[in-house]
């Protein structure tokens, strides 16, 4: 292999690493934007328990809690209160008897993500969102 072949060789692979670093970063985005889309999953599933652990609540006492801090005085019952990136609290808000609503802001909305599954309750957009809920009595 002659000198001149070898740095053609080299150019080329130079190429081809950049384009596929380029190339990935257009199809996955980027490390900031992937880190907002874990967040934002993370929020979601966080809220996912909440609301799980209000049921629960709503099946022993019959009522709702006044504010999210009494499920943590129940037995079983250990949920992430808070948002993992600001370390607010999320947001609950008693509507009625039996309906309450949870908010949370997200980073990004489901145009971000990708087409949300026909009927995904908790597809949301980006900035503060509030999702309304109802309380199911959970068989033991």
């Amino acid at each position: 292999m002659t000198a001149r072949t070898g740095q053609a060789f080299a150019i080329l692979a130079v190429a081809a690493v950049v384009a596929a670093v380029i190339g990935g970063l257009l199809l996955l985005g980027s490390p900031k934007e992937e880190r907002e889309r874990r967040l934002d999953a993370r929020r979601v599933a966080a809220l996912q328990d909440i609301s799980a652990a209000v049921d629960l609540y709503w099946t022993r006492q019959s009522r709702l809690p006044a504010v999210l801090a009494e499920l943590g005085h129940e037995r079983g019952i250990g949920v992430e209160l808070t948002d993992p990136a600001t370390g607010r609290p999320y947001g609950y808000r008693i509507l009625g008897e039996r309906s309450y609503e949870l908010c949370a802001s997200f980073a990004g909305g489901a145009a971000d993500r990708g087409p949300a599954p026909e009927g995904d309750f908790w597809a949301h957009g980006d900035g503060e969102q509030c999702f309304r809920l109802e309380p199911r009595v959970v068989k033991p």
